[in-house]
Parts: structure tokens; C-alpha cells; sequence
């Protein structure tokens, strides 16, 4: 399975009274696919604010975005969890109602050791037939999944690439020796084109809610071998990059790009407890930094 190159992890929408706006989420996946040019949606992922979401609401989420995109991209639902055998249950419900894949993040809080891991993340891919996408971000989740176990799971045969966030010296590692048809993205916008010189296959991306367009066109630029250009493009873009997660201080995602798609007119809300939108001061920075 080919995700593509350039994956975003949707926002989810709220209007004000903090529940899902369906009407702004159809907007939303138009708006990503036609404009943006996204190659897939991760629905219900880290930018998608999921852990404060039901299963009830992020089953809904899923059906929803894969009827609204009708086969225009991929659909990957996050059904990742701390808990085995929640996640076992969540990927078999995005499986019957036919999402494209899912994403499973390393299990956070509970601090398993390696062997842990590889046992969460088999146990999930003998449950589905789904595509499975690892995802490895040790920022969130006080663990990381070791380049070497990363190695192992991807003998499986369902599971087909990671979203790797750990460092570029970890897609590096993970690049040189995992099978021809095992990807690598990059969770990070900015190292995007590092992650393409050292061997990944694209980005799963915040920034592309914003300059999506803009990041496929470094990604395919590369591709060519027009490295001298794509380096350019990757330097204009490389404030937004840092400022969706710096304005002007450390900004808990997905708080500063649902500021942006306002300003942009998708009107996608503002963020669920415990994340508070931008302060006076973030919200100028942010507007300074689309300007």
C-alpha cells in the first residue's frame, strides 16, 4: 500500500459549544484534497485531538471523512492506544467500516519495554487486514520504538511503513535496511527534506493544513533531483514549519494551525481541555507568520 507522499493529520472541527461540526469538517476534507493536495487524511490522529475524543465520536469521524473524500485519497484512521486490546478493537471497527489504513502510535504512560512493543504492535496486525502505519513519537509518549524493533516489525507483512519522530538519524537507520516496500515518513515538517535525502518516503504533516501545495511541490521537486530547488522551497517554508509549534513560545499542537485555518477561513474552532487556544500575543505571531 502507497499512502503517497504528503499525508495530513486533519484537525478535527468544533464549533462552540466544543462538539464536532460536521459541516465544517466536509469543508475541511474538500479543502485539503483540492487546495492542499493531500495524497491522504490521517483522521482521529495527535492533530485530530484524539485522545480527548470518544470511540463513539472518532467512529463517526472515520465514516464521515471516507464518504466525504470518496476514493480522492487515502483514508488512515488513528486507533492507536495505550491499551492492546482497546486498539485491537478500534482498528477492527475502522476495518469493517473500510478505512484505506491505520495509524498506531506507540502505547503512552504505561512505558513498555521493547519487546512490549513489538508485542502491542504484532498483536494489532494479526487482528486486521488493514495496512498498519507504526507511529513513533517519544516526545508524547515517555518511549521509543528502537530503529532495531522498528526492523522487526516491519517483517510482518501488514505492516507497511512509520511515522517516525524520534530524530533523522532514526529514519536514517531504519531507511538503510528496512524492506523495499516498507516506507518511512517523517512526523516533523521540518525536517521533511532531510527525511527525503536520507531515504524516507514522504511526510505525514501539520504544516500541510497551511502549504500543503506548497510542501508536495518540494517533495516531488526532490523526487526529480532538482535538489538546489527543493532546498530553496524547504527554506521559505521552513518559519511555518517552526512557527505552528513555536508562536512565539512552545504552542501544544493543534492549537496554532487551527488558528491559522481561521485565518484562512476554515473555520475548524478552537482546541478541547486541557489544550487552550493562542494567547493574544501567539495569535499576532501566528497572524505575522501566514503574512
Amino acid at each position: 500500500m502507497d499512502f503517497g507522499r504528503l499525508i495530513t493529520a486533519m484537525v478535527t472541527p468544533f464549533d462552540e459549544a466544543g462538539e464536532i461540526n460536521w459541516e465544517e469538517t466536509s469543508r475541511l476534507v474538500d479543502y485539503l484534497i483540492e487546495e492542499q493536495k493531500s495524497e491522504g487524511l490521517v483522521v482521529c490522529g495527535t492533530t485530530g485531538e484524539s485522545p480527548t475524543l470518544s470511540d463513539e465520536e472518532k467512529l463517526k469521524l472515520f465514516e464521515f471523512v471516507l464518504e466525504k473524500a470518496r476514493g480522492r485519497c487515502k483514508i488512515i484512521a488513528g486507533t492507536g492506544s495505550n491499551n492492546t486490546k482497546h486498539s485491537v478493537h478500534l482498528t477492527k471497527e475502522a476495518e469493517r467500516i473500510g478505512v484505506d489504513g491505520v495509524l498506531v502510535v506507540v502505547p503512552y504512560y504505561n512505558k513498555p519495554n521493547q519487546e512490549g512493543l513489538y508485542q502491542h504492535f504484532a498483536t494489532i496486525a494479526r487482528e486486521t487486514e488493514l495496512p498498519v502505519i507504526l507511529y513513533n513519537v517519544p516526545s508524547r509518549t515517555g518511549v521509543s520504538l528502537s530503529a532495531a524493533t522498528t526492523l522487526r516489525l516491519a517483517e510482518i507483512p501488514n505492516i507497511v511503513a512509520t511515522k517516525e519522530c524520534a530524530s533523522v538519524d532514526q529514519i536514517t537507520w531504519i531507511a538503510a535496511a528496512c524492506p523495499e516496500d516498507f516506507h518511512v515518513y517523517t512526523g516533523d515538517d521540518s525536517a521533511g527534506l532531510a527525511a527525503l535525502a536520507v531515504g524516507g518516503h514522504g511526510i505525514i504533516s501539520v504544516a500541510s493544513h497551511i502549504v500543503g501545495s506548497e510542501m508536495l511541490e518540494m517533495i516531488e521537486t526532490y523526487n526529480s533531483g532538482n535538489v538546489r530547488r527543493a532546498g530553496e522551497l524547504h527554506r521559505k517554508l521552513f518559519p511555518v514549519f517552526k512557527g505552528l509549534f513555536e508562536s512565539p513560545q512552545p504552542l501544544p499542537n493543534p492549537a496554532a494551525v487551527k488558528y491559522a485555518l481561521g485565518l484562512k477561513g476554515v473555520n475548524v474552532g478552537s482546541v478541547r481541555l486541557p489544550l487552550i487556544g493562542p494567547t493574544e500575543e501567539e495569535a499576532a505571531f501566528i497572524e505575522a507568520l501566514l503574512n
